[in-house]
């Protein structure tokens, strides 16, 4: 190896641990001008003059290398002014102990399989700007670290915008990398102009700071709620009270014994235990086209507050009864089904003997009279209504929601461009659609606590009337109780 003297002075502290690190998935990602990238490109001269190793460099698009990983090695190289010890081609870097680079684009995946080295085996692939990768472009990549007799090393670089992309759930939830989060404050080489320009952010636009300036998460881009008032109120979130789903005995006819079971990968989160007397809404979104999931959505009518979520993959067998289950475990509550794609849902609950269900007005399309029909009906009037309506809450109470992935959908839901209210491409909306439908059928539940048969009685057993003709006192006019 080639006998090198850099010293750590030129590395921003924030990155110095990572310099040796041999982990299998290593991720840097946060804010803009944190100066990651530019210390991916330093972490990987020193390597390739200190040991034995070959990189692979990918973007989405081919072309994009060109000016900015590929340029940056060569501005790194210039600096370090290391430049005798490097040969420079098109888009290919060979040290003089035989190690080298080669950028490449996900887009002409034949060029991606194709790639040799000089001297040994592929042994680190560095992905920049992965949030604009497939999965299983990724997927495709891990495969080819496979095998051989060196240490294998995969490093994701991005400003994490979307927080619904599969990078999160994949790499950072899981648990499966080793995960580096930093911003333009850990970047000890930035002027004061710099700084300054990227602290003004913090009036012009709070969420743009947010999420670009702190890598937060979040998404940029015509979002159709208040990103900012979501991305605060998910700070604010406590754990659910219990996770599960229902248990219950079946006959084949009808649902007895329903009890709720504890499983923290359940999937119903209660957020607040049912009450005595309070009336309940439970909206459904059915599995449908561009839709994966069958979710619930519970309402205490009283105040609107988002007390319960069902969210899964399943048959409209299942979804019907733990939907039944879970209208029945919150007091009999008003259960509203979406009818576009399937009314299984909708005639079982009949069946199971579940009748509390909204009601629409639909024309007969025979005798062009207007008949009743259970279940919610989205179509182009009924839709921009209810996402008006669910709009209006967020904006001015987004303190009645509970549940994060609720609160993560509405993040990425966002006008598409001919305006259209939706989820990103890749993202889901099914539980924004049913939270949508749960404020809309409010109006044909009770909204107020059903009073017990004993305070009906004092009710009608008491009457209240001021008395006028009794002097007032210092504290207004005497009650009588007649």
């Amino acid at each position: 190896m080639i006998n090198v003297s850099i010293s750590k002075k030129v590395f921003n502290d924030k990155y110095l641990p990572y310099l040796d690190n041999e982990d299998r998935y290593l991720l840097f990602y946060g804010g803009g001008s944190s100066g990651k990238s530019y210390y991916i490109v330093q972490r990987y001269i020193y390597k390739l003059m200190r040991t034995k190793m070959n990189l692979l460099v990918v973007r989405q698009t081919g072309n994009t290398n060109r000016d900015s990983t590929f340029a940056l090695f060569k501005q790194v190289i210039r600096q370090w002014k290391v430049d005798s010890l490097f040969d420079i081609t098109d888009l290919r870097i060979k040290c003089k102990n035989g190690n080298e680079v080669i950028f490449r684009g996900l887009d002409d995946v034949e060029k991606i399989k194709s790639t040799t080295f000089e001297n040994g085996e592929l042994t680190d692939i560095w992905v920049e700007e992965a949030t604009e990768t497939l999965e299983e472009d990724i997927n495709q990549l891990k495969v080819r670290l496979r095998g051989g007799t060196s240490k294998k090393q995969m490093v994701l670089s991005f400003n994490p915008v979307n927080i619904n992309h599969w990078i999160k759930k994949h790499f950072i939830d899981s648990g499966l990398a080793t995960v580096c989060h930093s911003t333009y404050k850990d970047n000890k080489f930035l002027t004061k102009d710099d700084i300054q320009t990227l602290e003004g952010f913090k009036t012009i636009d709070e969420y743009y700071y947010k999420v670009y300036c702190l890598g937060q998460w979040g998404v940029l881009g015509k979002t159709y709620f208040n990103a900012e008032n979501i991305s605060n109120r998910i700070q604010q979130l406590k754990e659910p009270l219990k996770v599960g789903s229902f248990i219950y005995d079946y006959d084949g006819n009808k649902i007895s014994n329903v009890r709720f079971k504890h499983d923290t990968n359940g999937f119903i989160k209660i957020y607040e235990a049912p009450k005595d007397n309070y009336p309940y809404v439970l909206s459904g979104d059915t599995s449908g086209e561009g839709s994966d999931y069958f979710t619930g959505q519970v309402l205490d009518n009283t105040n609107g507050k988002q007390v319960a979520v069902l969210r899964k993959e399943f048959d409209a067998d299942e979804y019907t009864r733990q939907m039944y289950c879970l209208g029945k475990y919150y007091k009999n509550a008003l259960i509203g089904i979406e009818s576009n794609f399937d009314t299984f849902p909708i005639k079982e609950l009949q069946r199971l003997g579940y009748t509390k269900q909204y009601v629409r007005e639909k024309e007969d399309t025979f005798t062009g009279s207007i008949v009743k029909a259970y279940g919610f009906k989205t179509d182009r009037i009924t839709r921009p209504l209810i996402l008006s309506e669910l709009q209006a809450i967020i904006n001015d109470h987004v303190e009645l929601m509970n549940d994060k992935d609720t609160l993560e959908e509405m993040l990425v839901f966002v006008r598409n461009e001919k305006g259209r209210p939706e989820a990103q491409q890749g993202c889901h909306d099914d539980l924004v659609m049913a939270l949508a439908i749960a404020y809309h059928i409010r109006t044909q539940q009770d909204m107020k606590v059903k009073k017990t048969e004993t305070e009906k009685r004092l009710s009608k057993e008491f009457t209240f009337e001021f008395d006028e003709e009794e002097p007032k006192g210092d504290y207004g006019r005497t009650i009588k109780i007649i």
